[in-house]
């Protein structure tokens, strides 16, 4: 495939995908920053709280000015296997997730995290060949995997598994493959639902089973002691590492699929990489911009794979 045929692949969803990795890069080292002064999982209560209340009004006003049809609404009724399936999603994609998240980041080390998530594209690879949703071309695996080694190239030598962090490893992989399932489980709801309504009403339910198991830990928070820069860290994680990164990526995964949406996680940890160097004078690599490179073609390898396939249905 020619460079021009590659660069006419690239679309405004590819971009979009680029800016969630931006969103997400940064989210990591400010959020973790935060759970020195604030319990993180009282943290994630607020979080999620706040971010389900955005997402709902988002959907009652949009639907009622009759504007963002198919992004914030549509008008096909949530039927009784709907709601069942919102609830599944809810529990695995926001209940179970977001505590593991949280409290694996808050017990292991950033280097550690980026690689057990670099895993995500493999599993959510596996269970989208599995469940007959997509037919994964061998390009594509050979993309994701490169990506993979360029976050090993980049994170590798920080990442150490050792009795103080396998807690934390363990409960960051058990949210790579709830994040894997909730993205794999969602998307034949994209069918009848729009992006923001299957994220919106997922997150809804899965912050209402999730309150109930961490409410102790937002009880014994005190609110005099949590400064204004938390709080201006709360804001941003959920407007937009939350519900304009989320929307994104629904949106993506109805226009591309899930398998190709996913690899762009992978970008994550460079973009963290990049925040590291500008914002706090860590010192930029070889070694880091090797893997930098090996993780951007990777992710170029799959949307060649992606027009391989799309070609002969033209």
């Amino acid at each position: 495939m020619s460079s021009l045929s590659f660069l006419s692949s690239f679309s405004t969803i590819d971009a979009l995908l680029l800016l969630m990795a931006l969103i997400w890069g940064t989210n990591y080292a400010i959020v973790k920053s935060t759970f020195a002064e604030i319990d993180p999982q009282a943290f994630n209560c607020l979080r999620l709280m706040l971010a389900s209340g955005v997402f709902l009004t988002a959907m009652t006003l949009t639907r009622r000015l009759r504007v963002g049809a198919g992004i914030f609404y549509t008008r096909a009724p949530v039927t009784r296997r709907d709601a069942l399936a919102f609830a599944g999603l809810g529990l695995v994609g926001h209940t179970i997730y977001q505590y593991c998240f949280i409290a694996g980041l808050a017990r292991t080390s950033v280097a550690n995290s980026a690689l057990l998530i670099a895993a995500t594209p493999i599993v959510v690879a596996l269970l989208t060949a599995a469940m007959g949703q997509e037919r994964i071309s061998r390009l594509h695996w050979f993309g994701t995997a490169l990506s993979i080694a360029g976050i090993y190239v980049v994170v590798g030598r920080g990442a150490r598994l050792s009795g103080d962090s396998v807690h934390g490893d363990v409960l960051v992989a058990i949210g790579v493959v709830c994040w894997a399932i909730y993205t794999v489980g969602a998307r034949p709801l994209m069918t009848r639902h729009s992006p923001v309504g299957v994220t919106g009403l997922s997150m809804s339910l899965g912050t209402a089973f999730y309150l109930p198991l961490m409410w102790g830990h937002l009880a014994r928070l005190s609110w005099p002691d949590v400064s204004l820069r938390t709080w201006v860290i709360l804001v941003y994680s959920t407007l937009f590492a939350i519900c304009v990164a989320y929307t994104i990526w629904y949106a993506a995964v109805r226009e591309i699929g899930t398998a190709r949406t996913s690899v762009y996680s992978n970008v994550t940890p460079i973009i963290a990489m990049l925040f590291a160097v500008v914002w706090l004078g860590e010192p930029l690599s070889s070694a880091k911009l090797t893997g930098a490179a090996l993780v951007l073609l990777g992710v170029a390898l799959t949307r060649v794979g992606r027009a391989k396939i799309a070609a002969p249905a033209e």
